[in-house]
């Protein structure tokens, strides 16, 4: 299997090119902040908890984000991999997440980041939520999330980094152009 991990600041379109690489590459596009909004609009107890997390611009505690990870894995037999968006985001995320793909012999095959700037990162959440409504993307938690994101990834850049498994992407510019850059790496690193 090849499994890959998209990492980058909300905002950056790490949704939006998780889903064309699973679609390239056969791959399962798993995203826990798709599957936190689904259990927040279906009011359901974890809904409820995780939104008074992300409406404070919080990260999910890693227990509950490992429970929804092992869930999504055993749920996904016969496939070629899977694209991580949203996951790890601690190194103790990342170990336990080596542990549960150590499970079924698998390991993360590929990490890479898209690397955008903090204010085009405000502009386009603001933007966003004028668009979609959402309530937790005002300028003030934007910046918090974007400066919890930068303390709590960095040692996971540098965790790949040392094991060769971390590539950063420029991720500003058009869509198609990121995902091109994107692919020429995966492509070089797919069996």
């Amino acid at each position: 299997m090849f499994n890959l991990i998209l990492f980058g600041p909300p905002g950056s379109g790490k949704g939006t090119q998780s889903a064309r690489i699973a679609e390239k590459y056969n791959l399962v596009h798993t995203s826990t902040g798709d599957i936190f909004r689904k259990e927040i609009r279906n009011g359901s107890p974890l809904g409820l908890k995780v939104q008074s997390i992300i409406e404070k611009g919080e990260l999910v505690p890693d227990d509950l984000l490992v429970d929804i990870l092992r869930s999504a894995l055993q749920r996904a037999e016969g496939i070629d991999g899977f694209v991580l968006d949203g996951f790890p985001r601690t190194l103790r995320q990342a170990e336990d997440l080596d542990m549960l793909l150590a499970e079924k012999n698998e390991t993360v095959s590929l990490v890479l980041a898209l690397d955008v700037d903090e204010e085009e990162i405000v502009t386009r959440l603001l933007k966003r939520a004028q668009q979609e409504g959402r309530k937790d993307d005002t300028e003030e938690v934007i910046r918090n999330r974007m400066k919890v994101y930068h303390s709590q990834t960095h040692p996971l850049m540098e965790f790949y980094d040392k094991q060769g498994k971390f590539t950063p992407i420029h991720g500003v510019g058009s869509i198609d152009n990121i995902f091109a850059d994107i692919c020429k790496v995966i492509d070089l690193h797919k069996p």
